[in-house]
């Protein structure tokens, strides 16, 4: 997971964990562990939500969600 791009996507729309992981339903913690990949990662849904949030690309969506 590219987790910087994920961040460079929230900073350009103000957003903060907080307001991401309320958006797709999670708690700020299972947010926080997951964008840390300490505690498993985005599920389908959760990415999906994400990419119609910040308005992804097919190819911004691989690269945050499946780059090694």
């Amino acid at each position: 997971m590219n987790k910087n791009l994920l961040r460079s996507k929230m900073a350009l729309a103000g957003d903060r964990y907080e307001d991401l992981a309320e958006y797709i339903g999670i708690s700020i913690g299972a947010f926080t562990r997951k964008i840390n990949e300490k505690d498993g990662e985005f599920n389908q849904s959760e990415i999906s939500a994400i990419k119609k949030k910040y308005s992804l690309s097919d190819a911004e969506t691989v690269a945050i969600f499946f780059s090694a």
